[in-house]
């Protein structure tokens, strides 16, 4: 558990930047004192070799940095020095990751932002990719079957993307440097190189093939015998650099509505895609309203649809909240984890979708249907699911946006600031395609839609009507910024990679720290399982001891071992420290 102290007296920055693909980045995370008035504008990059795994710093006059590669903390680290707060920060350290992290992330993909403000209000900021205006439900389909390749890959798998404009928003509001700023350790990295890590290697390795269909992405991610680079190689990124300057010198507009919307509009037309310059121009942030729920006395904050990671991680937690996990074996808690995990995501494939165009109920998190779910769990048994519950109000009751128009954001340097930030491109690398001259990696985000009802995406999950593609929409999303409170105090905030595990990791994360009273360092690096539903099976970590293992099996659960997964990070408090955590299992 924690020990809250009442922060309102001192100056508290934290920041935690997730990365969300189906890759498992490294983890890396520091704090950084805040600087005085008298700390110089410019200030020299930190040492390229500095990669700390965890800090525990003092909360007064201290922020603190939660990023998956030690170059993008770096470059956070380094805005806390020119002057900057935690918006710039979390910037600084997004844009870097787009460059030396770019097979998970970058500005040709999307983001979520959930950030608690001073006042005690949280924020949800959507920037996730939309659907472009010519998509429609039979965009993946041929001659009535599924094509699910053509929204995995190539001209037709990229939605419009929204983290750059998300970034800007962020900055113009409450930051105290500029987009400009933010931008300059990312350029620096993509324009003199950076070693190639064990992750990235790895992601290169098994992307190749498909890489070398497009010529702009073998030329940045391929040698030119077209073979991937190594580990501890450098890698070059010279138009990513120059698109980079031209967004520091003309802002977003010239991301969304100047001469590389063109080059994607002409690029597709040339390559059978259906993006325009005028989807870029349409492109919008939304605001909507997080995802509340109480556990264990605290309270969870998430985010809402299209991101099906705040509804359900709230609704699994209120169906554990019917068993005392800290009084059962550890057999019996994984069992009730597995089993909470089942009906949820059995819930996630028929009703979430993107609220403007879906009617996702409010019912889906009431403490009422988790009741009802939980009393159809079984302590000693694997209870089948054949599909979906029915939850309160569903034909009245709906999540939607806060407001119907693009919104600002705001951000600044006061007590109990918390921003938390998961951007992603989906799997690795995206769509695998770069648009020449300009080093931009665009995501692969259809294949987060439904492509036809029941038709598993890369991650095997399957869909519905409310996930059906459509222009202009936003598709279904895992990824899960949480922040937890105790009475008004943060005490809290986490997040994942790992596609649909990440709901997972996130609640396993919680049940741990909340109910089991660990450490959020063993908290994290516990095993974990995972259960989706469908495939129906219940994905155990090897680590988890074999005699668990055979137990679970006994109980009726088809257990599948793999060696680990995911990739969760955490910042936490203890007292007036911070204890910032980056995942062991990718160290």
């Amino acid at each position: 558990m924690f020990q809250v102290t009442n922060k309102k007296s001192i100056t508290i920055l934290a920041l935690l930047l997730f990365l969300c693909a189906a890759c498992q980045p490294q983890g890396d995370v520091s704090g950084v004192k805040a600087p005085d008035a008298s700390s110089p504008k410019v200030v020299e990059p930190a040492n390229s070799s500095y990669s700390p795994t965890y800090a525990s710093v003092s909360a007064n006059g201290y922020g603190a940095i939660a990023s998956v590669n030690p170059l993008a903390t770096q470059a956070g680290l380094l805005a806390y020095e020119q002057g900057g707060n935690a918006i710039d920060a979390a910037i600084a350290t997004a844009l870097t990751l787009g460059v030396v992290d770019s097979h998970n992330s970058g500005i040709g993909g999307g983001c979520f932002i959930l950030i608690r403000w001073a006042d005690g209000s949280v924020s949800a900021i959507d920037g996730r990719e939309m659907a472009p205006a010519k998509a429609h439900p039979q965009l993946f389909i041929r001659d009535g079957k599924a094509q699910p390749q053509l929204s995995k890959v190539g001209a037709l798998a990229s939605g419009i993307p929204g983290s750059l404009k998300a970034y800007e928003a962020l900055v113009a509001r409450g930051g105290k440097l500029t987009l400009a700023d933010a931008l300059q350790a990312g350029i620096r990295h993509a324009d003199q190189g950076f070693p190639v890590d064990r992750v990235f290697a790895s992601r290169l390795k098994v992307t190749a093939e498909k890489l070398q269909k497009f010529p702009a992405s073998a030329g940045i991610f391929l040698k030119p015998d077209g073979a991937p680079y190594q580990e501890g190689e450098l890698l070059v990124q010279k138009d990513l650099a120059s698109t980079y300057r031209k967004i520091a010198a003309e802002g977003s507009a010239y991301f969304y509505g100047g001469d590389f919307a063109k080059a994607v509009e002409g690029w597709m037309a040339d390559n059978g895609g259906i993006i325009s310059a005028e989807d870029f121009a349409n492109y919008r942030l939304t605001e909507r309203q997080p995802v509340k729920s109480e556990y264990r006395g605290y309270t969870v904050y998430g985010f809402p649809p299209p991101s099906s990671g705040g509804a359900h991680v709230a609704q699994i937690l209120n169906i554990l909240a019917h068993f005392d996990l800290a009084a059962v074996s550890e057999v019996e808690r994984y069992h009730l984890l597995a089993e909470a995990m089942k009906l949820a995501f059995a819930d996630r494939a028929y009703w979430l979708g993107d609220p403007d165009y879906t009617k996702v109920p409010k019912g889906l998190v009431s403490a009422e249907y988790a009741a009802d779910l939980a009393a159809t769990i079984s302590n000693q048994r694997a209870t089948p699911v054949a599909g979906h519950g029915t939850p309160p109000l569903s034909d009245s009751d709906f999540f939607e946006q806060l407001n119907k128009h693009t919104t600002h954001i705001a951000a600044a340097d006061k007590d109990g600031n918390w921003v938390a930030i998961t951007t992603t491109l989906n799997t690795s690398f995206g769509s695998k395609v770069v648009i020449p001259s300009t080093g931009v990696l665009l995501n692969n985000q259809m294949d987060d839609f439904s492509i036809k009802a029941g038709e598993p995406n890369a991650f095997n999950l399957i869909g519905a009507e409310a996930n059906k593609v459509e222009a202009g929409k936003r598709p279904l999303s895992s990824m899960s910024p949480t922040l937890v409170l105790k009475g008004d105090v943060p005490v809290l905030t986490l997040g994942a990679a790992g596609g649909p595990t990440i709901i997972n990791q996130v609640v396993q994360a919680l049940v741990n720290t909340l109910d089991m009273g660990m450490p959020l360092d063993q908290a994290v690096a516990a095993p974990r399982v995972h259960h989706q539903w469908m495939p129906n099976r219940l994905i155990v970590e090897g680590s988890l001891s074999e005699p668990t293992q055979q137990a679970l099996q006994g109980m009726g659960h088809e257990v599948k071992v793999w060696g680990n997964f995911g990739a969760t990070q955490a910042i936490g408090v203890d007292g007036d420290d911070f204890k910032a955590v980056a995942e062991p299992r990718v160290q």
